[in-house]
Order: structure tokens, then sequence, then C-alpha cells
């Protein structure tokens, strides 16, 4: 039963990993920037959910490969994220008649392994960790948008409302579910309180220090809140903590090879996700 449980969710990280490239391509974009909606040579993205959801590649491109990109492409430095170009590239010559080329038929319009990876490992580690109890529905579905959120904020320092809020929402109703069957090892009492605690944990520090703190990491925060609070106090302490320890050791590295300074912003996201990771999977092994 242990092999399946993993292998089930191996294949559900996997599967759902392959989903996160072409969603945090089109989210990766500046706050006064609409959602991207057309690969980096203007051809429309379409599929379920519309578009959101597909490849992290782009079929007209490689069915036509070399073609100029599509009339009203976006253009410029964040044209294509993801594939290399950006600040510093050459510039246009004045008055000559050139398109941007298309992407390579083999090139996706956005990296596409190691999100799958990630998302793969660690639905495998929380299924391992927590074992058949009810509450691991919740994290299997909590965590290919963690994931997401973690990619963008990697890119773009944004953790945007469409992904914050729902997975905050999604939190409290999973796991209000998983509190109504047999078997469950937390508290939704607990969880909610927990949710509470650690979002206002964050939005005293963001009235603090607002250039220090985002207010996606408020949102994000009562997310992450909520399920590490599931498990209790303790894991709600820890998990919390591991996150600014991550993002100290991190910038303190960045500092130590001289590619930051002390007051460069790193994003925040990736790093509070990991230490809730972190907290659950020892509330679920303490469980």
């Amino acid at each position: 039963m242990d092999a399946v449980l993993l292998a089930l969710a191996a294949v559900w990280g996997a599967v759902t990993g392959l989903l996160i490239p072409r969603a945090a391509y089109r989210f990766a974009v500046e706050p006064e920037e609409p959602w991207r909606t057309a690969c980096p040579a203007g051809h429309p993205l379409t599929g379920p959910v519309r578009g959101w959801l597909g490849p992290a590649r782009c079929a007209p491109c490689a069915a036509a490969p070399g073609t100029p990109a599509a009339p009203g492409a976006p253009t410029g430095t964040r044209t294509n994220v993801g594939t290399g170009a950006g600040p510093g590239a050459a510039p246009v010559e004045a008055g000559r008649d050139t398109e941007p080329p298309a992407p390579a038929p083999s090139a996706a319009y956005a990296p596409g392994v190691l999100a799958p990876l990630v998302t793969a490992v660690a639905c495998v580690a929380l299924a391992a960790a927590t074992g058949a109890r009810p509450e691991l529905v919740g994290w299997l579905a909590l965590t290919p948008v963690a994931v997401l959120l973690a990619v963008v904020d990697r890119r773009v320092h944004r953790l945007p409302d469409p992904l914050t809020l729902p997975l905050a929402a999604a939190a409290v109703l999973l796991l209000g579910g998983a509190a109504l069957l047999p078997g469950h090892a937390g508290s939704w009492t607990s969880g909610l309180l927990g949710g509470l605690a650690l979002g206002g944990f964050y939005f005293l520090l963001f009235l603090i220090n607002p250039n220090g703190m985002g207010f996606g990491d408020v949102k994000l925060a009562l997310a992450l809140g909520v399920a590490l609070g599931w498990y209790g106090w303790t894991v709600l302490f820890v998990g919390g903590f591991a996150g600014f320890l991550f993002g100290a050791a991190y910038g303190l590295g960045l500092v130590l090879l001289r590619r930051a300074g002390r007051r460069t912003g790193i994003p925040f996201g990736p790093f509070m996700i990991g230490g809730a990771l972190t907290g659950l999977l020892l509330g679920a092994l303490a469980g």
C-alpha cells in the first residue's frame, strides 16, 4: 500500500508539475502588465481553462520554424522570459525593418524540467511522511500551486493574488474536509488560528518595513499558516522560522559571493514555502 501511495503521489506531482511552466510564464509579469496571452512569437496560448493549462511549448512555432513573429507580438525585454533574452540584448538599429525570430522548434518558451521535478519530489515526500491520512489529499492539492508561486516569485518578485488568495481558501476547505474524516492527525481549528497568527505576524512586518516585506508575502502566509497550524503551534513556529532561516542563509550567501548587497531584495516566497514544507514533513512524521 505504501509503494502504491508513493507511486500515485509521484505521478500526481509529475503531471501537475508539467502544467506549471506555462502558468508561470503567463503570471511572471510586472504588476502594471497584464497576464501574458501569447508565446514570445505572438501565437495565442490556447487550451483548457482559457489557455492556462497546457505544455510549455508553442505548437505553431514548432510547426513553422523560422516564421516571423505574429502581428501584435509582445516585444522588449519582457518578451522572452525564460529563453535567455532580456536586458543587455543588442539593440536593433534604427530604420531597419526587422522582426524578432520565432523560437526554435525544440525550444520551449519557459523552462519545463525543474518545476515538475520539484513538484513530484515534494508530493512523494509529503506522501511518505503523512501516509494514508485524509490530510494528504490537501497537501497534494496545494503543492502544485505552492511550487507555481515559488517559480513566479523567483522570476519577478511577485506573488499574484489569483494564486495566493485561492490557495488560502483551498487550504481552509480541504483541511476542513479532512477534519470530518476518521484517521486525521491534525486540528482544523488550530489550522485556522495558525493562519491568522502567521498572516498577522507577516502583516506586522509589512507595516514595519513595507520595502522589505511585500503584501503578497502576507497573503501567502495565511495559507501556509493554515497548513502548518493543522499540526499545532510547534510545527507552525518551526515552519515559519525555517522560512526566515532559509531566506537569511540565501541572502548571506549572495553577499559573501558579492552577488548582492545588504539592501538587495530577494524573493521571499520560495523560502516561506520551503520552510512550510519542512514544518509539514516534521509535523506529519510526528502525527
